[in-house]
């Protein structure tokens, strides 16, 4: 059995076409990734901006080229933060539909709820990982939101999507290059505010391991290891002590827009919402540390994108 999974999100559209094994694993044929900024001004607007949704019909339209290409008989297209949020969706859902629906009828984006986009999330970060080193607390860092979820190799136990994310903080407080004290305070603050909101849900003391997926997270890992170029396989499981991390993070938001640019592992659709990450990510950093005893970032390149695609087996 050959099928894809779709994340759209509020910064990017991702791919995933694989196989299914003996075992029910999956075995990627192809990923891929688009910054398309779904989300462009969700936040203050509560609307999808046409162009937003213009950029992500071409990045969709060669998703389902590809689908088609490479024969996959089933797919699953998950939009999340960003048309949660928005008062015109149905413009995007039409647009999926045709786009889709000409591939594989009837196939159309879903808004899944925020606990859902937490357990996607979950089961496709700790599957590589040694059941011993649970209970994991595994953070999906996305554009919009941010999901918290406790769990072990056999169920979630407690899950929350927070409203804050890369794209929304970012817009938000960060308005200057760089961004004043006074703007990565009030970004704190307001990180702080929504992710005690997170933990207030989710018991975090019971975590042994700390997972960090998504694209500001393995960004992060990436500068932190001192790469030159994005390396998915060097990162992939690959560990961040928080002191590192923290140090990254702090560097990245001081920096100007120019000197993130500049670094060989950051995706250009990132470089002007990593600092926003980075003050969600040091809060989260803090927290953890307090109330867990955490001392480092274990990073996947496997997140929802994997749990949608595993959906669909389950479905199959």
């Amino acid at each position: 059995m050959r099928v894809a999974g779709i994340d759209c999100g509020t910064n990017s559209i991702r791919l995933l076409i694989a196989d299914v094994d003996a075992s029910g694993a999956l075995v990627d044929v192809t990923r891929l990734m688009r910054v398309v900024r779904l989300g462009q001004g969700v936040d203050a607007t509560g609307r999808l901006a046409p162009e937003a949704i213009e950029r992500t019909r071409a990045a969709l339209s060669d998703y389902a080229d590809l689908i088609r290409e490479t024969g996959a008989t089933a797919v699953r297209m998950v939009a999340t933060s960003a048309t949660r949020d928005a008062s015109n969706r149905e413009d995007f859902f039409a647009m999926t539909r045709e786009v889709l629906g000409a591939v594989i009828p009837g196939a159309e984006a879903e808004v899944i709820t925020g606990d859902e986009e937490a357990r996607l999330s979950f089961t496709g970060a700790v599957g590589e990982l040694d059941p011993a080193r649970g209970p994991f607390v595994v953070v999906d860092l996305g554009g919009g939101s941010t999901e918290v979820v406790l769990g072990d190799a056999n169920d979630v136990r407690a899950a929350y999507s927070t409203d804050i994310g890369c794209v929304r903080l970012t817009e938000r407080c960060l308005h200057d290059d760089p961004p004043t004290a006074d703007q990565v305070s009030a970004a704190r603050a307001f990180a702080s505010e929504k992710v005690a909101e997170a933990l207030a849900q989710v018991p975090v003391e019971q975590a042994r391991t700390w997972v960090g997926v998504a694209g500001t997270m393995t960004t992060l890992a990436a500068l932190a290891h001192d790469l030159d170029v994005y390396d998915p396989e060097r990162i992939h499981l690959s560990s961040v002590p928080l002191d590192r991390l923290r140090q990254v993070c702090d560097g990245l938001v001081a920096a100007t827009r120019t000197e993130r640019a500049a670094l060989g592992p950051m995706h250009e659709g990132r470089v002007d919402v990593i600092g926003g990450g980075s003050i969600v990510t040091t809060v989260l950093a803090d927290e953890l540390a307090a109330r867990a005893g955490i001392t480092e970032l274990v990073v996947s390149e496997h997140d929802i994108l994997d749990g949608i695609a595993l959906s669909v087996t389950q479905q199959g």
